[in-house]
Formats: structure tokens, sequence, C-alpha cells
């Protein structure tokens, strides 16, 4: 999952969701001078990230990827999912997606002080450019897949994974929906026992 899977999947408590969303750029262990429930955050994040990686239909989703993409698949396969995840945002929220979008970047510029450098870095282009509102539009995920093809110094190709998500739109989301209910429970039950 992406930004806005682990951000949704973290249920409105701040600072879990300020650990699920920094967790990529945090290091092993390297984090228990950080509060309780952002570690808990942390934890989380990595929880959801094994469960999707060994999952039959994230594995389906990027099976489908993999001839062009290699081990880029599953990362197109995140991006993806947040994709769905914001396109049927009114299913998952009560809250309209900009709500929730502009009530997370307030979040977290509150907690900038604690933030990694990368996510520091990364923050400014990310609430300029709106990502997670972003996602719900295939020209949004188009932008995103760009940028990331860019970091890997054009070698991933994932620019050209727009014309794969079109292609197979509908086996994408129904894979997407069926997990993501799973991943629901996963997520609730996981953060009752860390």
């Amino acid at each position: 999952m992406n930004f806005l899977a682990h951000i949704y999947l973290s249920f409105g408590d701040d600072e879990i969701t300020v650990g699920n969303f920094i967790a990529d750029s945090i290091r092993g262990n390297k984090f228990s001078h950080l509060p309780p429930n952002i570690q808990k955050g942390i934890r989380l994040h990595r929880e959801i990230d094994t469960f999707t990686d060994a999952h039959p239909i994230a594995r389906q989703s990027s099976k489908r990827l993999h001839a062009n993409y290699s081990h880029y698949s599953r990362v197109i396969v995140d991006i993806f999912y947040d994709h769905f995840l914001a396109s049927n945002w009114d299913k998952y929220s009560d809250v309209p997606l900009e709500s929730f979008t502009e009530s997370f970047y307030d979040m977290i510029e509150a907690h900038y002080p604690i933030l990694p450098m990368g996510i520091k870095r990364m923050m400014p282009y990310m609430i300029a450019d709106n990502w997670l509102l972003s996602y719900g539009t295939i020209k949004g995920i188009g932008r995103v897949l760009n940028g990331m093809n860019r970091r890997t110094q054009n070698r991933s190709k994932m620019q050209f994974a727009i014309i794969d998500l079109e292609a197979h739109y509908e086996d994408f989301e129904k894979e997407f929906t069926s997990l993501f209910e799973e991943l629901i429970i996963f997520s609730r039950q996981k953060i009752k026992s860390l």
C-alpha cells in the first residue's frame, strides 16, 4: 500500500498516522526515541506491508505487471491501489477526500520537528501538488508514475504503467476492493495487539 492507504489504515489516531506515514524513512529499530504511539504506527506500517506483500491478491496484481516492470511491479501496484482508494473514497469514509487530505497535511506539519529528513524534504512537494487528492484521477497517477520513474533514473519505465492500469482497470479495482476489505480488518486488529 502507498501513502493514502497507510494514512487511512491509522483510523484517525494522529500519532499512529505519523508513524505509519514516516515508517519507510526509518531504518531498522532506530525509533525508540519517538513517542509510543508513533512507534506503534511504524510497526503497524511494517505489518501492513508484510501482510500485503504476502497476500495472493496483491501477488496476482503484481504478476500482471512483472513482465514489463520486474521488481518495480509491487511499487506500481501500491500506487494503483491508492488510486482505487482515492477514486472510491466515499465507500470508505464519510469525510470528503479533500478535507481528509487537508487535515492530514495540517497534522503532519504540526509534527514537523520529529519527521525524518527525507520526509521533511518531500513534504513541500507533496502538499503543493496535493499528491493524496491527485491519486483519485488517472492523470494524477500518471504524474506519480512519472516522478517515480525519474527517481529510478528512467530505469523502471514506470511511466508506461498507466497503459496497464487502463487496460486492466476492472481487474485491478476488483483485486484492490477484495484485499482492502481484509486489510481494514487486519489493521484494526493489529492496532489493538501492538
